[in-house]
């Protein structure tokens, strides 16, 4: 293409980018940068179960009104199915039925709130009910732990504390671990303080995390203290921050029933979403509106990661082209950045290090087969998977939970890169393997660092039409054919002979 209208597709490639975007921000509000206005946190929980033909129901509990958190509107979306919520009881509960229905079924619930830090509600106690009772040796070992830790507590939060302490003392004492044997961790905590006569309940409440999906709930202690609740964790203790923990379910009936179905669970997703105050009051699900807000939570999480690409797409190629970084494969650096954003940067590089040089070992073996290539790919991807098991285990087993983080890694991508490396190495020898191996990593650590960036995440995904202007960078640059910064130094001569 001649160099004029090149360039005129490049500018109306960037202005219509820049356009669009302009009249998004100028239209909806949407903030250009992350935390101008409130988060809203979208909750999806969707539930699935095999109907046994007939008549089904389905019913949620839903969250109850609580400190901190504002809810602002809930739907349900069930094809086919009646939907209703029913506030009479202790909680809410979706409602979900059908009077003829058979085979796998899929429910959805939305929820949307913002966090309020300074949103209080009115919390009255609770009546006491009966202690749990302890019958035979379980009794005695009750009373025991209750007469050592009583003494050493002042109030209800200090003895929860100390009950906590001592459960996940190593190795627990002898009354402890008898206790343990019959009792999950919370359900003991809770039995021992209402002998001790506190009043406490367990819970179940999900952890607020932007962009996780198929999260399920988990068990927690609440305890009354000076008139309002506390909220423990099992293994940790009292949580005083508690503006990301939404507690969904505080007793009976169950979190999910359904009636005339089998095998049925529900599992939850969130993203998080920077709305303008004035868009909160308004409908935020219009079926016309095309946005990726519109999709399902699971997706959008992923999504969020997805719109990174064009960005580390962009930082490749001004790495490869303007400075003349060389790599083992073109665009392999972004998907290791993509990995790394699912990861620590640490352990993510200490992993894929380790992979790579042990696949590299074994492939120098296969290489004596001499297999064909399609074969040899399959081998290694079986090797590659191996190893990466055997780290994780290993890393587990010496409780370095960061370790499991190589298992993020696509299995067919480590073990390209252990093919492309090995090729390399014995075409171009042990140096040019070596110099490409590290400018793929110096190329995906600076992806990952650009990708990571907070703005840059917010504009990749809640404004989409500007990766019309990451397209233009990526032609302009495309057409560059000068010198690249890493060959200056070819030209030092010149400038020793220079006077």
């Amino acid at each position: 293409m001649q160099r004029w209208p090149f360039i005129l597709a490049v500018a109306l490639l960037f202005l219509t980018g820049l356009g669009i975007a302009t009249y998004r921000y100028l239209d909806t509000g949407m903030p250009l940068l992350p935390g101008q206005e409130r988060a809203v946190w979208q909750i999806e929980a969707r539930i699935a179960f095999t109907a046994n033909g007939g008549a089904a129901e389905a019913l949620l509990t839903l969250p109850p009104d609580q400190n901190g958190f504002e809810f602002l509107s809930e739907t349900g979306a069930s094809p086919g199915f009646g939907f209703a919520i029913d506030r009479a009881g202790p909680q809410r509960r979706a409602h979900w039925s059908k009077r003829d229905v058979e085979g796998s079924q899929t429910l959805f619930y939305k929820l949307d709130l913002v966090q309020d830090t300074g949103r209080r509600v009115t919390e009255e106690k609770p009546r006491r009910r009966s202690a749990d009772s302890f019958d035979g040796a379980y009794d005695t070992a009750a009373k025991e732990v209750l007469n050592a830790l009583t003494p050493k507590s002042a109030n209800a939060r200090s003895l929860a504390e100390q009950l906590i302490q001592e459960i996940n003392t190593e190795p627990p004492d002898q009354n402890m671990s008898l206790l343990l044997q019959r009792y999950s961790p919370v359900r003991l905590i809770g039995a021992l303080l209402s002998r001790a006569d506190v009043t406490a309940r367990t819970v179940k409440a999900l952890r607020l995390r932007d962009g996780r999906r198929r999260q399920r709930l988990r068990d927690y202690l609440q305890v009354w203290h000076d008139g309002g609740w506390l909220l423990f964790d099992p293994r940790r203790g009292l949580i005083e921050d508690t503006a990301h923990i939404l507690v969904w379910q505080t007793g009976n009936p169950a979190v999910l029933e359904v009636i005339g179905g089998t095998r049925s669970r529900v599992t939850f997703s969130m993203v998080s979403q920077d709305q303008p105050a004035l868009g909160l009051a308004r409908e935020r699900y219009n079926p016309f509106d095309l946005s990726l807000q519109n999709l399902p939570i699971a997706e959008q999480g992923m999504f969020k990661l997805i719109m990174t690409l064009p960005v580390g797409a962009l930082v490749v190629v001004f790495m490869r082209l303007l400075v003349g970084v060389r790599t083992s494969g073109t665009f392999m650096p972004v998907l290791i950045a993509l990995a790394f954003l699912q990861t620590e940067l640490l352990a993510g590089f200490i992993g894929l290090v380790l992979v790579v040089g042990a696949g590299l070992l074994l492939r120098f073996y296969l290489s004596a087969l001499n297999l064909l290539l399609v074969a040899r790919i399959a081998t290694i991807v079986v090797l590659v998977i191996a190893l990466v098991t055997v780290l994780a285990v290993v890393s587990y087993r010496l409780g370095l939970i960061s370790g499991l983080a190589i298992t993020f890694f696509p299995m067919v991508i480590l073990a390209w890169t252990v093919e492309r490396m090995s090729i390399l190495w014995e075409e171009e020898g042990p140096l040019e393997a070596l110099i490409q191996g590290a400018g793929s990593l110096l190329v995906a650590v600076l992806a990952y660092l650009v990708m990571s960036l907070a703005p840059v995440r917010h504009l990749a995904f809640n404004f989409p039409e500007l990766h019309l202007c990451v397209l233009a960078a990526i032609l302009l640059l495309g057409r560059y054919t000068g010198y690249r910064l890493l060959e200056l130094h070819r030209f030092t001569p010149f400038l020793k002979r220079s006077p």
